[in-house]
């Protein structure tokens, strides 16, 4: 059996389709579009190119854009300052900080000074706790579009042993919970966890720990579905996943392909985030 490709690409694009119709529809009745500000300081190369992307995407999609670029040497209550503006700013709808910050700069301080209902990254206490609860709020993007790939191919967790590989705040812990409030029965691992044996007993993998092919083929459970957040740059240059994808197909029902899986979709759904924050604030 050979695994049938969950397309991220694709899916984004039709995600994306979804935003600018409801964007569309938002400047129409209210006369102005859903706005997100972006803040990037510093000049982390990979940074520039996320914020380049999510900033031409937002254009196409109709959306008020701003990106506000400032040097590393941009002090604590510099950056609090801008994120209280933008909090202030009726025309904005998402504000997104971008990350890595300069090491002189406290992250948590700052994303927890985001209005709760500007927060498009969902990282923001009230919205983890909100989460948490299984009550409605901003959801980060990347669980939240593994999800979407779930309900794509129309699979059902209720009931479903789900292992989530990795605790991060940022996929690990959110995409546990959005699996729990589906109804599935969650397993999360991590260093200490013995991977393989939760592996092979699982009908959903979630891999999400930035380790390159941690997930061999032959844990995989015949059948299983098989999503790879994983984003790993070798050596030669060439991106690989946290599964062994060759391998892994061989077993799965259906699985991510890396690149043009998983990753595609963390735009998409930041832009569907923006929209339910502008639908909320109105």
């Amino acid at each position: 059996m050979t695994a049938q490709l969950i397309d991220g690409k694709a899916l984004a694009a039709k995600v994306r389709d979804e935003v600018k119709q409801e964007a569309a529809a938002l400047t129409a009745r209210y006369g102005r579009p859903p706005g997100i500000a972006v803040v990037r300081v510093g000049d982390d190369p990979a940074s520039q190119v996320y914020v380049t992307s999510k900033e031409k995407t937002a254009k196409e999609l109709g959306f008020g854009s701003w990106h506000h670029h400032f040097p590393a040497t941009m002090t604590q209550g510099e950056l609090l300052a801008v994120v209280a503006r933008l909090n202030a700013d009726p025309l904005v709808d998402g504000i997104l900080v971008q990350l890595p910050l300069p090491k002189h700069l406290d992250a948590n301080a700052v994303l927890a000074a985001i209005e709760p209902s500007k927060d498009v990254d969902g990282f923001h206490a009230t919205n983890a706790g909100l989460l948490f609860q299984g009550r409605p709020g901003l959801v980060p993007c990347t669980p939240a579009g593994c999800m979407r790939m779930l309900q794509e191919i129309r699979y059902d967790v209720t009931g479903k042993r789900c292992v989530v590989i990795g605790r991060s705040t940022i996929v690990g812990r959110p995409m546990a919970m959005l699996l729990l409030n589906a109804s599935a029965t969650v397993i999360v691992c991590h260093s200490k966890s013995d991977v393989a044996a939760e592996v092979q007993r699982a009908d959903v993998v979630v891999a999400a720990v930035g380790v390159s092919k941690l997930v061999k083929g032959d844990w995989v459970k015949p059948g299983a579905i098989v999503i790879d957040v994983g984003m790993n740059r070798g050596a030669d240059g060439k991106l690989s996943g946290d599964v062994d994808f060759d391998a892994a197909k061989e077993r799965a029902a259906w699985i991510t392909p890396v690149p043009g899986g998983v990753g595609p979709m963390t735009i998409a759904m930041l832009m569907h985030n923006t929209v339910v924050a502008a639908k909320a604030r109105r």
